[in-house]
């Protein structure tokens, strides 16, 4: 697929995709979903990738939906617009990289749901969050899934009741982002977070993190019930048998990513 509104490149082991509309603030059009949805799926077919950064050119990381494609359409195309976004944020999580936002500027509506469903996500000190659509007759129930599940209930609802924009400082407090930085450091600091993760086997960074998930919103019993089973096998992995006995003896691992 030919990309017109993100960008899409990779220095081993890390992919970046690119928002790259930064004339309409980045917004989600239909067509940038297509195009992330593309670059998603081909990223989780690539065993030379570890990690994911989803990033954005101009000031502003993303404003949400397109909301010129939102006027007067029917249930079944705002339905069918919603699904595709929907289908590409789920990609976030099925997929085996962990994915890292890399926020600036302002990201609201549902460009505040892709930073808050990525796995991790740092933004720099000016950046604010919000969920304004309450403020122009559209409550922000899609970003709103993203959002509790990172914050909470209570958060979650003054988020999505009052509109209002959450400083940076203030969103890391709550736990919708994992690091505060200077502008002039995101790129470098998101990197560095990404080499960090790299560091692992993409074999189990796979496990973990469709463990993580699967785990997650299940009652405490299943929960480890799930955990414990996935452990298990992790444990027959060859890597795992290589990082066990490389730390015993006090070498570097090699990874078979197996």
């Amino acid at each position: 697929m030919d990309y017109n509104e993100i960008l899409f490149s990779y220095e081993e082991p890390i992919a970046y995709l690119t928002l790259n509309n930064p004339s309409k603030i980045n917004a989600l059009s239909k067509r940038m979903v297509i195009e992330m949805t593309d670059a998603l799926t081909n990223v989780s077919k690539d065993e030379s990738i570890k990690v994911v950064i989803i990033k954005a050119a101009g000031k502003h990381f993303c404003a949400g939906h397109y909301l010129k494609e939102l006027v007067g359409q029917d249930v079944r195309e705002n339905k069918h617009i919603f699904d595709q976004c929907t289908k590409m944020m789920q990609l976030i999580h099925t997929i085996p990289q962990p994915v890292i936002a890399q926020v600036q500027g302002i990201a609201t509506a549902a460009g505040c749901q892709l930073a808050a469903w990525c796995d991790l996500a740092v933004a720099e000190q000016e950046a604010k969050f919000a969920t304004p659509g309450v403020k122009i007759g559209l409550f922000c129930t899609t970003p709103g899934v993203a959002i509790v599940r990172a914050i909470g209930r209570k958060a979650a609802m003054e988020m999505l009741l009052t509109g209002r924009y959450f400083p940076a400082a203030e969103a890391k407090e709550l736990g919708l982002i994992n690091k505060v930085v200077s502008a002039e450091s995101l790129e470098e600091e998101t990197r560095k977070l990404a080499l960090q993760i790299a560091e692992a086997s993409r074999f189990v960074l796979s496990i973990g993190k469709k463990g993580f998930y699967a785990q997650a919103d299940q009652q405490d019993g299943a929960a480890f019930d799930y955990a414990v089973n996935t452990i298990a096998m992790n444990l027959c992995a060859e890597d795992a048998q290589s990082g066990i006995t490389a730390f015993i003896e006090k070498t570097k691992p090699e990874w078979k990513n197996r």
